[in-house]
């Protein structure tokens, strides 16, 4: 039944006026779509990792995905300058990985990969996260502007799975999701 709009109940923030709304408002509204959790990385003699949610799938031919970097992250800076990347789908007791990667005050360099376990990926060594449910190794493929990101498209070279429960984020709060749920069909 459609709901004439005097009676419904949502709370609505007009989109024409988002130059006066605050980003808050903005994020709080992207974050009520539920997405998995990722660490995005970078290999080489300085690796980099950070934990992201803006990552989706693009294109099975060729195999294509991509992962959305804010332009002042460090991240930005070594996807912007090295040819490969990994992605790790974290699994649902990950949650401590997730938040390590996401603080901005942790080391740096190797030894922001000392407290996490993780391994060289078969093909290009960059780090992936251990126990993830999905590891992914790609080639920076393309990069786009998106505003204030940049949507960077890696070529996927490898892929490892492993049957494990993911972790997801929904409205800013970490969630472990069970790997017994019901089949999607294509």
């Amino acid at each position: 039944m459609q709901l004439h709009p005097s009676t419904a109940s949502l709370e609505t923030t007009d989109v024409r006026s988002l130059e006066t709304t605050d980003a808050r408002t903005l994020r709080d509204a992207f974050g009520t779509f539920a997405t998995g959790v990722t660490v995005v990385t970078t290999g080489g003699s300085v690796p980099h990792a950070m934990t992201a949610n803006s990552f989706t799938s693009v294109s099975l031919d060729p195999p294509l995905l991509l992962v959305c970097i804010g332009k002042g992250a460090v991240m930005h800076q070594h996807l912007g300058t090295k040819d490969f990347f990994g992605v790790s789908v974290l699994a649902a007791h990950q949650e401590k990985t997730a938040r390590h990667f996401a603080n901005r005050y942790r080391p740096l360099g190797a030894a922001q990969f000392e407290e996490v376990d993780w391994l060289p990926g078969d093909l290009t060594a960059v780090p992936l996260i251990a126990d993830a449910v999905t590891g992914f190794e790609c080639q920076v493929w393309r990069s786009y502007d998106g505003g204030d990101h940049t949507i960077f498209i890696g070529r996927v070279l490898s892929v490892y799975q492993r049957e494990a429960g993911g972790l997801v984020v929904y409205r800013g709060r970490f969630q472990g999701i069970s790997s017994e749920l019901s089949a999607v069909t294509a």
